[in-house]
């Protein structure tokens, strides 16, 4: 385990951790795309924890957060979509836009020392708002006069425009440089139409885990099969010659999974399909310099309480990964009001400049 230099001389590490239990809890946090691990979380050995404690003061806090790819990302720009509190490296360097921001009340106002990220608060201590500033909400409502524009429809909207394929293109320059900025669309017609399917994309990645699964083709012993044939060490997808065959996946020595459509490739995450991140992360891995196992089926078993997880997970993100491509496809062309035509006379706002 490695400590940073503040760290270390604050707690004199090393030679020695104390062994007295400190307080923490471990939440689950969405560590890579669609793979959730437990976050050992304790304040005292987590010395950067940014604004996340005004996203999620305690496990279970209801909230929302877009992420995508920070500036400079070597990937193309990317965006997702949870509920859960996620790992830095969720998306390559990531940053985070939340739906609500968590204000500690006591300390007034959300930059106050607090007991731990997940410390229990009361109603008391926190108070919950809109993480989409007024000035920004105005932005849009004066765009679309007469239209109810509420603070969840813009929110709704900027992840919709963020999977545009005309928005990725057009801006693909600037996303790699600076965060992205928000456009405001032509025609109320066109907002609504972006802001409804933004709803329907962030119902599907938050919510990926109680999908249909995609009907696929399992073989290898169909009604005979027992707990432990479910158990994963390393998928793999079938071979067509020297090429690999993604329409089929090698999930143990007793079953493969046939009839992948092509398609669910089509849906890529922080550089790679969202299939892949199944396949990569549902595995038994060791790391070489401390030995521990992390083991798929632990998560699977002891807090899924289903051994099929991993498979069926797989089953999910197919049926994910369709209907995110049908929404994406189903969006309006990117007609933009002119800068001229926006309602203030300067760049469109950055996603950054419309939340706190």
């Amino acid at each position: 385990m490695r400590f940073s230099a503040e760290t270390s001389t604050a707690f004199n590490l090393p030679p020695q951790l104390p062994r007295t239990p400190l307080p923490t809890l471990a939440p689950p946090s969405l560590y890579r795309p669609f793979t959730k691990q437990w976050l050992y979380f304790n304040r005292r050995f987590n010395e950067m924890v940014y604004q996340m404690p005004r996203m999620f003061p305690n496990a279970g806090v209801d909230n929302r957060v877009i992420c995508i790819n920070g500036v400079g990302a070597q990937k193309e720009f990317s965006v997702l979509m949870t509920d859960y509190l996620p790992d830095l490296h969720l998306l390559q360097t990531g940053q985070c836009f939340p739906l609500y921001v968590y204000d500690d009340v006591k300390a007034g106002g959300g930059d106050g020392p607090q007991a731990g990220l997940f410390a229990p608060a009361s109603d008391d201590e926190r108070k919950r708002r809109d993480a989409l500033t007024d000035e920004g909400l105005a932005h849009f409502q004066s765009a679309y006069a007469g239209e109810n524009v509420g603070k969840q429809d813009v929110f709704y909207y900027v992840y919709s425009i963020l999977h545009s394929q005309d928005y990725r293109e057009r801006y693909a320059d600037n996303l790699r440089k600076e965060l992205p900025r928000i456009p405001c669309v032509k025609t109320a017609a066109d907002f609504w139409a972006f802001s409804k399917a933004g709803r329907k994309l962030a119902d599907l990645h938050v919510n990926y885990e109680t999908v249909e699964k995609y009907a696929l083709q399992i073989e290898g012993g169909g009604l005979l099969l027992t707990d432990a044939d479910y158990r994963v060490e390393k998928m793999r997808y079938g071979k067509n010659g020297k090429d690999k065959d993604l329409t089929t996946l090698i999930y143990n020595d007793k079953i493969t999974v046939k009839g992948i459509p092509l398609e669910a490739y089509e849906y890529v995450v922080n550089g790679k399909p969202a299939l892949d991140w199944v396949v990569e992360r549902q595995c038994v891995k060791t790391d070489k310099d401390s030995g521990i196992v992390n083991d798929a089926n632990d998560w699977a078993i002891e807090t899924m309480n289903n051994p099929r997880y991993p498979l069926e997970l797989f089953q999910r993100v197919v049926t994910v990964s369709l209907e995110t491509m049908k929404i994406v496809r189903s969006l309006p062309s990117l007609d933009i009001l002119a800068l001229s035509q926006q309602p203030v006379s300067a760049l469109p706002p950055t996603v950054t400049t419309l939340a706190v």
